[in-house]
C-alpha cells in the first residue's frame, strides 16, 4: 500500500543523486505514452506528476520518494522532434548514464502504447536494457482503447516484434479505466520487500 509520497526530486546532473541508498525503480517511454497519467494511477495521487496535451514537458530525472523506503524515477520520453537534437542528445547521454551505472537501480518499467507497435526507439531501448543487464517490465498502456480481442492479437504483435525472453512481462494498463493498477502497485512493492530480504 502507498502510504506516503514525497513531492519529486529534479535532478540534471549525476552528482545531484540521492545518496541514501534506497532502491529505485525507472519509468521509460516515449513522450506521448501516458508516464505521467501512469504515476497519478499508481500512486492514487492527482497531480503528483504533471499531465500536459503537450509531450516532452519532463525535462529532468524526477526522483519520487514513496513510503520512505524506495524511489520511482521519471526521466524524459524519448522520440520527441520537438524538442531540439541538442536537447534531445542530452537527455539520451543523461538517461543512458543513469540506466548503466546506478547502482541503486534494481528495475525498469517500459512503458509502450498498446494501440501501436513499438517504434524503433522501444526496440532500441529494449535491446539496450538487454545489454546491459537490467531487468524489465513492459506496460502497455491505454488499454481502455482496445477491445478483449484486440487486446490479445497485440499482446502477440508486441511479444513477437520485441524478442523478448521467458522473464518479461507485459502488462496492460488503463489510467482510466484502472485495469491492473492493483496487479502493477503489488508488483512494484514485492520487489521492494524481496529486496529487503536479500
Amino acid at each position: 500500500m502507498i502510504h506516503d509520497v514525497k513531492k519529486p526530486i529534479t535532478i540534471v546532473e549525476a552528482k545531484d543523486y540521492p545518496i541514501d541508498e534506497k532502491p529505485e525503480f525507472v519509468l521509460l517511454g516515449r513522450s506521448n505514452v501516458g508516464k505521467s497519467s501512469f504515476i497519478n494511477t499508481l500512486l492514487n495521487r492527482k497531480n503528483i506528476a504533471y499531465t500536459s496535451s503537450s509531450p516532452g514537458k519532463t525535462q529532468t530525472l524526477n526522483f519520487y520518494l514513496i513510503n520512505e523506503s524506495f524511489y520511482l524515477v521519471d526521466v524524459p520520453g524519448y522520440g520527441y522532434a520537438r524538442v531540439s537534437k541538442t536537447k534531445r542528445a542530452l537527455f539520451g547521454s543523461m538517461i543512458e548514464t543513469y540506466l548503466a551505472e546506478r547502482e541503486p537501480l534494481k528495475h525498469a518499467f517500459l512503458l509502450l502504447d498498446f494501440r501501436h507497435d513499438p517504434s524503433k526507439e522501444d526496440q532500441q531501448m529494449v535491446e539496450f536494457l538487454n545489454y546491459i543487464g537490467l531487468p524489465f517490465t513492459i506496460i502497455a498502456t491505454k488499454a481502455d482503447k482496445l477491445s478483449n480481442n484486440q487486446q490479445a492479437s497485440q499482446l502477440k504483435r508486441l511479444e513477437a516484434s520485441l524478442s523478448l525472453d521467458e522473464y518479461t512481462e507485459i502488462i496492460p494498463f488503463s489510467s482510466v479505466s484502472g485495469l491492473n493498477k492493483t496487479l502493477l502497485l503489488n508488483t512494484l512493492l514485492d520487489f521492494v520487500k524481496h529486496l529487503d530480504n536479500v
